[in-house]
């Protein structure tokens, strides 16, 4: 892999139009209501790193890039996002996102809630914006998968009986189908030909996987100030991910992590289990994971015209997995 690269320098190529989809996102909080404007203001003032969106503009580069159908889709998905994150707070009851007062807890559970339904139902009618059917379907296909996902984690919370291939596919769903949902709709909204639709999705849906395992990598071996929220969260909120799954095939009776999901709560336990993920090799086995999704996502990209957004496309692919929050 190449040096990494900021996201600035990534997303050189449609920098200027993901600012316009700023002001997109800003003009969602220009309702009449205060108390609700507050909440959006809120929700949407730190956005990340832009990933979907920009993807949305990058995969659109490639053939015949119209703003008109680009802006409102950039958007969409950023807000399909944001709905997902305001949504898992307040199930989890998490007190903090991105350094940053939840929802949840700034206002309560149920406005949390309306909140997140808000979100998605402003992305869909954003999405009818573009004038595309497709497009529409793959926005509601997409929140179907989504969904299904998150309830496949609920489902599971505190299940150690839980398989490499369960763990794949919901991250597929809660994670990697919204980054594939953003490279193929930009995709299709530039008139690509259909080879390259699936090229570009295919990218999507990898790097998508990638980024949340390494996510879930840097739920172990990161800070509290690099996350925004407190490390292994997942853990003790019964989540098993890549890391901790690992950790159990190692030590298959004596393992925190057991203990953790049969008691919650042991703040012990859980420090044992951090501890015993960075003094081992359990990360370079997750990182090597993510690292084969991401030769995956570019294995096609050379069949794509060579263009600035190719190349960008590449660089965040490293940066996907080489990030440190």
């Amino acid at each position: 892999m190449s040096e990494i690269l900021s996201l600035e320098k990534i997303y050189a190529p449609v920098q200027a139009d993901l600012d316009i989809v700023g002001d997109w996102l800003t003009s969602v909080t220009r309702v009449s209501y205060v108390p609700q404007a507050k909440m959006l203001e809120h929700s949407l003032k730190d956005t990340g790193k832009k990933i979907r969106p920009a993807l949305v503009l990058l995969s659109g580069k490639f053939y015949h890039y119209n703003l008109d159908t680009m802006l409102p889709m950039a958007a969409a998905v950023e807000l399909l996002h944001t709905a997902t994150l305001v949504h898992d707070d307040a199930i989890d009851d998490s007190d903090v996102r991105r350094g940053q007062p939840t929802i949840n807890a700034t206002w309560n559970t149920d406005k949390a809630i309306l909140l997140g339904d808000y979100l998605f139902a402003t992305a869909e009618e954003f999405t009818t914006r573009t004038g595309n059917l497709r497009v529409i379907r793959l926005c509601a296909e997409t929140l179907q998968l989504i969904t299904t996902g998150e309830l496949n984690q609920a489902f599971n919370e505190f299940n150690l009986n839980q398989t490499y291939d369960e763990y794949l596919k919901r991250i597929a769903g809660k994670t990697a189908s919204l980054l594939a949902a953003a490279t193929e709709s930009g995709a299709i909204l530039s008139d690509a030909p259909e080879e390259s639709v699936r090229i570009l999705k295919e990218y999507g849906y990898n790097i998508g996987l990638a980024f949340q395992i390494v996510d879930d990598i840097l739920d172990f071996i990161g800070t509290e100030q690099e996350l925004g929220k407190p490390v292994a969260s997942d853990l003790t909120q019964g989540t098993l991910t890549l890391p901790a799954m690992l950790l159990l095939q190692r030590y298959p009776t004596d393992n925190p992590v057991k203990r953790v999901f049969e008691s919650p709560g042991l703040k012990d336990e859980i420090a044992r289990a951090i501890d015993m993920v960075r003094n081992s090799n359990i990360t370079d086995e997750c990182y090597k994971a993510a690292a084969g999704f991401r030769a995956k996502a570019i294995a096609d990209l050379q069949q794509l015209p060579d263009c600035p957004a190719r190349e960008a496309l590449y660089n965040l692919a490293d940066f996907v997995v080489q990030r440190r929050k």
